[in-house]
């Protein structure tokens, strides 16, 4: 996904416990064609940019406002149609604690398989219904789309994995993150699927 020989860098702020993220990262092949950009994957921690920024998950923050719930929800319906995201399901231990994955997601970008890695996990998340926080069926899982789960869950309990996965966050949170998915084209921050086509001329 990542081409080297590009001038022009987009900059993703994720993390596995959006399923907003899944499906911008299923669209953002043919836009990153289409700009010629590269793409980097900065793994956060969606729970700690919510704790610190005061925000939360919509079907929290708008529990009491229905009407906006359900129109939350038709948007997403609408993304998946235009798009074809036929894969989709909600995880049906929805919501997932991420920081096993995430922890992951640093010790993968490690190893140069962060691609992957993210690729393999979405799937297991937003497509399987894989309960991705129970730290045996993520190795198993793991181990079965081609790594060696047990090693790289073990890496998770480093100290230095722990750290940078923190640091990542209180990074963004540092630039204004509130949420994920958020974009950076150089110092301009896009935050949501539905401001890709900003995002597309910004690129451009």
């Amino acid at each position: 996904m990542v081409t080297q020989s590009s001038a022009k860098t987009l900059e993703l702020i994720f993390d596995f416990g959006s399923p907003n993220a899944y499906l911008t990262l299923k669209v953002l092949p043919e836009l990153l064609d289409r700009t010629g950009a590269d793409l980097v994957i900065t793994p956060c921690l969606l729970g700690g940019i919510f704790k610190a920024t005061g925000n939360k998950a919509p079907m929290v923050q708008y529990a009491e406002a229905p009407a906006k719930l359900a129109y939350e929800h038709l948007e997403m319906q609408r993304f998946i149609a235009r798009h074809g995201l036929t894969k989709f399901r909600l995880n049906p231990y929805f919501p997932i604690n991420t920081l096993l994955i995430m922890r992951g997601a640093i010790v993968a970008a490690d190893e140069g398989v962060l691609d992957d890695y993210v690729d393999a996990v979405n799937r297991a998340m937003w497509e399987d219904g894989v309960k991705m926080d129970d730290p045996e069926v993520a190795a198993n899982f793991l181990t079965a789309n081609g790594f060696d789960g047990p090693a790289l869950l073990a890496r998770t309990q480093e100290p230095d994995v722990k750290a940078r996965l923190v640091a990542n966050t209180e990074a963004a949170v540092a630039r204004g993150v509130f949420g994920i998915p958020t974009f950076f084209v150089g110092d301009e921050m896009f935050f949501g699927k539905d401001r890709l086509g900003q995002v597309e001329e910004a690129l451009g």
